[in-house]
């Protein structure tokens, strides 16, 4: 069986990037007032977490230019919504000789794009703003603060990586990848550069179903295989509030680092499994599975089991005090998994017929099964 640990499988997340359907109510996005109008340009913008900052920004009065290839759901975005076409793989002619106020950047892994994309912006925009990810710590086996020290490179030359030799290499080089991003973003834009590293983003749209297994889970009912123990730790964020949160931490003009994860108080899996279950009112039964038993069933932390850290519980006790006090909030537990639930609901049927994370029914049942002769 293929071993994938948290760690990995937070890389090949955050690297799928993901892309997917309106179909949900955006009012609870909307601003109650506007602020002084930004131009804001989003570097990416069609995937996970960019069609809400997009939105977002739009209903806070901003001007909003997006930068893609063009070829994830096209059409989707507003009419209002400036969208430029290229390739940060050398085609970013669309954003010479233009100024903005601000350039958000999503998608980027590779030092490379970053290099490319601030020779072109540098003295066009006056702060950059990347998202990066928790990831890049060197030692997540305590709760990392921003001063921990970075996952190291010791390839030959990062500017020579391609996305491809990421994959190949199980995403190994995907941590230290992204620190040497946050260090070229601030090489070009000194004093100017707000990183912002997020921890697991879930929620409606996420197409890789890291927390959406659970919802869908807890919602079929009956006997759910829990595991590990109900105070294990947990750590997530909804692509919502991550948006939001970076819209207006950027309208303060804010810089520095800062992780940004949730929920605000310390959270086990017992109470985020319970809180979905009462969320969605169903008829589920936990049965918590230990740590040892599942390793031996060979039952992955993470992927087959997933938000649940396992023995890296560590990733899951991120410091997040110095996002609170910029104003990181969170929505209810229960918003979350009902609006993930109904988006994964509306896909098509083969969409759902397979899950991409956690068991399949017949493999929980057999776990389940055998845990229950011991």
């Amino acid at each position: 069986m293929k071993t994938t640990t948290r760690r990995n499988f937070l890389k090949l997340s955050a690297a799928a990037g993901g892309a997917f359907g309106f179909g949900l109510r955006w009012t609870n996005l909307f601003a109650e007032k506007s602020v002084k109008p930004l131009r804001i340009l989003i570097l990416g913008g069609t995937g996970f977490i960019g069609p809400y900052q997009v939105r977002y920004a739009l209903s806070r009065g901003h001007k909003v230019t997006t930068f893609n290839r063009g070829k994830t759901h096209p059409g989707e975005l507003p009419g209002e919504v400036e969208q430029l076409i290229g390739d940060r793989n050398g085609q970013l002619n669309a954003l010479r000789d233009r100024q903005w106020d601000v350039v958000i950047d999503n998608p980027t892994t590779l030092p490379a794009w970053v290099r490319d994309a601030a020779q072109i912006l540098k003295g066009n925009v006056d702060r950059y703003v990347f998202i990066s990810t928790i990831s890049v710590y060197a030692d997540t086996s305590t709760g990392a603060d921003e001063t921990a020290p970075l996952a190291k490179y010791d390839g030959a030359d990062p500017f020579k990586e391609t996305l491809e030799a990421m994959r190949a290499s199980g995403f190994k080089t995907y941590g230290p990848l992204k620190a040497l991003s946050e260090r070229e973003t601030e090489k070009w834009f000194p004093g100017k550069t707000l990183i912002i590293r997020p921890g697991l983003i879930v929620g409606p749209r996420d197409e890789t179903d890291r927390f959406t297994y659970w919802p869908v889970r807890i919602d079929r009912g009956g006997d759910v295989l829990a595991p590990g123990m109900p105070n294990d730790p947990v750590q997530f964020i909804d692509a919502r509030d991550l948006a939001e949160w970076t819209i207006r931490i950027v309208e303060n003009r804010e810089t520095g680092t800062y992780n940004a994860t949730g929920p605000a108080k310390p959270l086990g899996l017992g109470g985020m499994l319970d809180g979905i279950k009462r969320a969605l009112n169903a008829n589920a039964k936990f049965t918590w599975v230990s740590a040892d038993f599942l390793k031996q069933q060979k039952v992955e932390a993470w992927s087959d089991m997933p938000v649940w850290t396992g023995e890296e519980s560590g990733m899951a006790r991120t410091s997040i005090s110095r996002a609170l006090t910029k104003g990181l909030t969170f929505r209810p537990l229960a918003d979350t998994a009902r609006d993930t639930l109904a988006w994964f609901q509306s896909q098509p049927p083969d969409r759902q017929a397979k899950m991409k994370a956690g068991l399949s029914p017949e493999r929980e049942a057999e776990v389940l099964a055998a845990w229950h002769k011991k």
